[in-house]
Formats: structure tokens, C-alpha cells, sequence
């Protein structure tokens, strides 16, 4: 069989024996546990070379790990300035917060050139090439002109825009023709697809040929949609282990019979977190009795904290939580709680079972996995409600869950009420149905299909 060759911006590191954090991690790592195979991609390291070599490939088990650093040049080209500064607020409708600049874009062109040239030479010929994400859109065509003629399939854990949104990059057209020399485009949800397919038919002088197939540039190719999904069994699991719960454990003595309303997000400005904050306080507003009754928990690690962007957002939500606290608090309740921290995927499970309320928000986003961990982790027998952002690719599945517009403060606001008094035959009815589309759609699921349909 042939071999399974993983590339993705960065390498997650990984321990023999040890469960990886991150639904790509988690999906990947099972991938090529069960076959074998290569993961390439950026070591996370910056180097003073100005042409960084690769670096020594190490064995994990039944996967050979091989990483490249970047030049101070490509992080600050490639990573700050196009991948970060351009395509993921577009591609996530944000166009006011992005930028364009073709040098940026000429840096990540040569990055994915890098990538091409440092793993050209280590392929087989019967290899599947797997890359991952916006980074990567233009790695097929760099190995194409490398000479590789391997098939290549790309998965996008992002949204894709509506082609007047992805027009705003002056060099829209230049990314799609690279994108078509992929043999497989995997989106997380069709209306992601569709948007893909109009650009090339409108735009691209592409024809559609039916069933996902594409033709343009001077190649066919295909599209599909995988939404990626998650080991539910082991959400559950880690959620009830003894050795994960030490925190669910305190946070539970410190509520004190109040209901928890949890989100858990990465600090970006595309998951709607000030929204999200200036809703509660509308809860707040309208519903008083229920001052002292309940607490939000907001959990958001810090990100990209080298980005001028991302350093606002901090500073703005630190902001907004100490005024809505100001104006709320009593002697003995803080309402929201504000944590500017990770913490370990194990430990996080057993909170989400905590809670009453699951708040799943953002503006846009792919898929969303704490959603559907959210979902996995809860009790059936007295399970949380999820409020989840129309906007979100998880939206799609979840329709059981309180759909809300993440622009309408009024309206989650009233999900809020509406979750934290939902009858417990409600709550059993709700999660069933949607623990029900988790196991259709599991994590095995995404990556079995997605692969499947590129060796076919």
C-alpha cells in the first residue's frame, strides 16, 4: 500500500504512547500509526541562516518525522505577513484587518517552494501527499514543478469565501491556479465547496464536470467535503478519568451550586469573544435574578502574540471583563471569569462536562472542534446545552444545538435563558440527536474518507 506523506505548517510534537493535542494532530497522528508514513513540516524554530537546511528526520514509532526551520525572512513573509495577515482574516470575512503586500506574498510562494524542495527528493513514487491548510495552498504546484508527480490532496480547516470576498487578495487569481494542481481539495462544509467551485467556473474559466469534479487550468481535478470530527468514546473517557478531574473537582467546590457557562477558545479575533462578552452582559442586564446564579468561563490562550492584532484583542478583552465585572460584581461573585491560559486537552474535557452551558460563538470558523468535544464530553444523563454560532462549519451538523447569530448580542443573550432553563427531557433530546452525528461523523471517519478518496 502506498505510503501516507502528512505536510502541514507546523509538526506537532509527539511522544511514542502518548495522545497528541488538536483535532489535526489527533487525526493525523492515528492516520499514520495505523499505516506508517512521513510527517513533514516547520519545526517551529527561527533560524539566523539565511537558508535554513533541513533538519535530521527522527523515528516516532512507525512515523519518520522530518522538520525545516525558517529563515527570519520567511517566518516574518510567510507566516506574520501573508498566511497571518492576508488570507486568514479573509478567509474568515475579516477583510478589514487584512493586508496585502506582494512581497509578503512573494515570501510565501518561495516558502512553499521550500517546503517542495526539501521534501521532492525523499518521495516515493506510489506516495499519497496530504497537505494541510491555508498555509499550504501553494505546495502541489511547487512539487509539480519539482518534478513530483505523486498524487497530492489538500484539506482546508478553514472556511473558504464567496469568491467577492477571496477577490479583495489582489492575488486571488495566482492562489486558485496553484490550489488546481491538487488532485483532491477537501472543504469542511459544501457551502465552503460551493464557494471554491463558483470562483473556478465565474472566474477561473473552469467548467464543472459534476459530482466534485472540477476542470481548469489544464487540469481536472476533485473537491469534496469532510467535516472533520472527533474521537467521541475518548472525549467521554477523559472526561470521567479520576486522573483528569482535579480542576473540574475545584472549579465545582468554587461555584457553589452556580450554573457554568464555558467557552474555550485560541485568542483570535475571529472567534467573536468581545461579542461574546458584551451578550453576557446583556444576560445580565435583562435577567437579574440570575445574578449570583451563574458564572461565565472564558478560557483563551494566547496566540500569535507577535502579532500587533492579536496584542489588542488581549488588551481589549481585558478591558471589557474588568468593566463588566465592575459593574456586576458582589461581594461574593465574580460573574466572568477571564483566563488568559491553556490549559491540557485532558483537563479541559472534565470542565466541559461541568458545565451548563457550552458557548460556542465565532464569526467564522471551519468547523469548530470544541463544540463537538463539548458535545462528546457531557453526561448523557444530564447533559450541558450548546449555543453555537450559525457561522461556525460545526452549524451544519449540530442542529440540535441553540443556533445563534454571533452579531446578535440580544439574541444569544436569550439563548442564554433559554439553555440554562431547558427541561432535562429537552437536554437528553438535544444531545442524543447530536451525539448521534458526532459517531457518523468521528475523527476515523474524516480522515478514512478524505484518504480513501485520494488513493481512489
Amino acid at each position: 500500500m502506498s505510503r501516507l506523506v502528512v505536510v502541514s505548517n507546523r509538526v506537532a510534537p509527539i511522544t511514542e504512547g502518548e495522545p497528541a493535542a488538536g483535532g489535526l494532530a489527533v487525526g493525523v497522528l492515528d492516520a499514520l500509526r495505523a499505516e506508517g508514513g512521513l510527517w513533514f513540516g516547520w519545526s517551529g524554530e527561527v533560524s539566523n541562516d539565511a537558508e535554513p537546511m533541513p533538519n535530521p528526520g527522527r523515528d516516532v514509532g512507525r512515523i519518520t518525522i522530518r522538520t525545516i526551520d525558517l529563515s527570519r525572512k520567511d517566518y516574518d513573509e510567510f507566516y506574520r505577513g501573508f498566511a497571518n495577515g492576508t488570507l486568514w482574516p479573509v478567509l474568515h470575512y475579516q477583510m478589514g484587518l487584512a493586508r496585502f503586500d506582494w512581497t509578503e506574498f512573494a515570501g510565501y510562494r518561495r516558502v512553499n517552494h521550500l517546503f517542495a524542495c526539501s521534501l521532492a527528493p525523499i518521495l516515493r513514487q506510489d506516495d499519497l501527499v496530504w497537505a494541510h491548510d491555508y498555509h499550504l495552498l501553494g505546495l502541489a504546484a511547487a512539487l509539480r514543478e519539482a518534478g513530483s508527480a505523486q498524487r497530492m490532496g489538500l484539506f482546508l480547516h478553514t472556511p473558504f469565501p464567496e469568491p467577492g470576498v477571496l477577490m479583495t487578495i489582489p492575488a486571488h487569481a495566482e492562489l486558485v491556479r496553484d490550489m488546481a494542481a491538487y488532485d483532491l481539495i477537501g472543504f469542511q462544509t459544501e457551502p465552503d465547496r460551493t464557494a471554491f467551485a463558483d470562483y473556478i467556473r465565474r472566474h477561473a474559466g473552469g467548467e464543472d464536470a459534476g459530482d466534485g469534479r472540477l476542470r481548469a487550468f489544464g487540469r481536472a481535478f476533485r473537491t469534496g467535503v469532510y467535516p472533520i470530527g472527533v474521537h467521541v468514546a475518548e472525549a467521554r473517557a477523559e472526561a470521567e478519568l479520576p486522573a483528569n478531574r482535579r480542576q473540574a473537582l475545584r472549579l465545582r467546590a468554587n461555584l457553589h451550586g452556580r450554573g457554568l457557562i464555558l467557552s474555550v477558545d485560541r485568542l483570535d479575533y475571529a472567534k467573536g469573544l468581545r461579542q461574546r462578552f458584551l451578550a453576557f452582559e446583556r444576560f445580565l442586564i435583562a435577567t437579574p435574578e440570575m445574578h449570583g446564579q451563574v458564572i461565565f468561563m472564558q478560557i483563551a490562550p494566547p496566540s500569535r502574540s507577535d502579532i500587533q492584532t492579536y496584542r489588542e484583542i488581549r488588551e481589549e478583552l481585558e478591558g471589557e471583563a474588568g468593566r463588566i465585572n465592575g459593574r456586576f460584581a458582589d461581594v461574593d461573585w465574580v460573574p466572568l471569569r477571564y483566563l488568559n491560559r491553556s490549559f491540557p486537552r485532558a483537563a479541559l474535557m472534565p470542565l466541559y462536562a461541568e458545565a451548563r452551558v457550552g458557548l460556542v460563538t465565532p464569526l467564522r470558523d471551519g468547523m469548530n472542534l470544541v463544540a463537538k468535544e463539548y458535545v462528546a464530553a457531557q453526561d448523557p444523563e444530564d447533559p450541558g446545552v450548546l449555543v453555537l454560532s450559525q457561522f461556525a462549519g460545526a452549524a451544519r451538523e449540530l442542529e440540535a444545538a441553540l443556533i445563534v447569530n454571533p452579531y446578535d448580542e440580544a439574541g444569544i443573550a436569550s439563548a442564554l435563558g433559554q439553555a440554562l432553563a431547558m427541561s432535562i427531557e429537552e437536554r437528553r433530546g438535544r444531545h442524543a440527536a447530536m451525539l448521534d452525528v458526532l459517531r457518523a461523523n468521528s475523527l476515523d471517519a474524516w480522515r478514512d474518507r478524505f484518504v480513501a478518496d485520494l488513493r481512489g
